[in-house]
């Protein structure tokens, strides 16, 4: 990821933005939230403003985080198939996080 690693200072707040397109079954699903050094701040935001109403368009999906303790984290999401946990993800999100 372009801004990787990721550092970040204590009461920032951050917004991750990640192509997605639920109408194909794949869904991204997080495995690590960095829960030791962020707080999320919500739930999974997903919005389409290219394309309203067409089947198949691809958006995004957003997710808030809060620096809430110092250290080092990661926040690591996978694109899959929920069904498919065997698949290997169609993409990956890794990004080390650290907290001052």
């Amino acid at each position: 990821q372009k801004n990787c690693p990721l550092n970040m200072q204590l009461g920032q707040e951050m917004l991750i933005s990640l192509r997605s397109n639920p109408s194909t079954g794949f869904r991204w699903e997080v495995k690590d939230a960095a829960s030791g050094v962020l707080k999320s701040l919500g739930p999974e935001l997903y919005s389409n403003p290219e394309d309203r109403g067409l089947v198949g368009s691809a958006g995004q999906s957003s997710w808030r985080y809060k620096a809430e303790h110092p250290g080092t984290g990661r926040l690591l999401m996978i694109y899959q198939q929920p069904w498919e946990p065997n698949v290997a993800p169609a993409n990956t999100f890794d990004c080390a996080i650290r907290v001052e």
